[in-house]
């Protein structure tokens, strides 16, 4: 079995995700928990974890009536305003809900890299540790730094670093990231979700283009700690579902089966404490 552990849905007419824009022709549609079904389910994907797209409250109970809908969004990554001076009931609140994972403020788009810091969040970040709530940093190599500080101020507080911190493959970015990504691994307990890259690796990556990135990560973070996803329909700017898999597969070829069902479903079940998978 395996699960997807990042993926979204949107609506357009919902008019809150800023980065969406028409000239994103590729994803620039509206997309449902079916249309990922239909992706995923031929690769044997039994279930998912749905994340949020957009910073507010208002698509984070979007995307949980999707998950009360579909039995296959085994887990949600919501929205919260961690600024807000009723953060806590905020947090707690959401918190009730089976389905809500974890948080993800939307650190890439945030003018200073240092901005998770700040001491006035710590009482939220407290809260998501409380309440078992995964922090997803969804972050670039100039945050990886602040992301080792978050950690070490926060022990409790379980963090997985979205799409291998977004290195610029495109680019040919080896330096920070590389040893940013090396210094989390073995001085935190942060997980590491192996999505994103062919997307950072520009429109129509050459077969392989992704492979010394993703194998940086998984000797970093080792087969236990790095979870599979697919980050669709945005990976669709770079290639297919099944392309990912495929790549994917081809990389973690060498491991044991054992090794290789983790990062393809047994992690992202422990680290998002997952309901059993439903295709249905």
């Amino acid at each position: 079995m395996t699960i997807d552990a990042h993926f979204h849905c949107w609506q357009l007419a919902r008019g809150d995700y800023g980065w969406l824009r028409p000239a994103l022709a590729p994803i620039y549609r509206d997309v449902a928990v079916s249309d990922w079904q239909a992706q995923s389910v031929p690769h044997g994907v039994t279930g998912g974890v749905l994340v949020q797209a957009a910073p507010t409250e208002a698509e984070t109970a979007f995307l949980l009536a999707q998950a009360d809908a579909h039995p296959a969004v085994l887990g949600v990554v919501g929205w919260v305003d961690l600024a807000a001076p009723d953060a806590l009931a905020r947090i707690e609140k959401l918190a009730r809900h089976p389905r809500l994972k974890g948080l993800r403020p939307m650190l890439q788009d945030m003018a200073d890299p240092k901005w998770i810091l700040q001491p006035a969040l710590a009482p939220s970040l407290q809260a998501m540790a409380d309440n078992d709530l995964v922090f997803d940093a969804l972050v670039k190599p100039a945050h990886l730094a602040h992301i080792l500080t978050l950690a070490g101020r926060h022990p409790g507080l379980r963090i997985v670093i979205d799409h291998a911190g977004k290195p610029d493959i495109a680019a040919g970015q080896w330096q920070p990231w590389v040893d940013g990504m090396a210094r989390l691994a073995s001085r935190t307990g942060a997980c590491c979700k192996l999505s994103g890259l062919l997307t950072e690796a520009g429109p129509a990556p050459a077969p392989g283009a992704v492979q010394p990135w993703a194998a940086h990560v998984l000797a970093c973070f080792g087969a236990e700690r790095l979870a599979w996803g697919s980050d669709w329909p945005v990976l669709e700017l770079a290639g297919s579902y099944g392309q990912w898999f495929a790549e994917t597969r081809q990389l973690l070829a060498g491991l044991s089966p054992q090794a290789q069902s983790a990062v393809m479903d047994g992690n992202a079940r422990r680290l998002y404490r997952l309901p059993a998978a439903s295709a249905t």
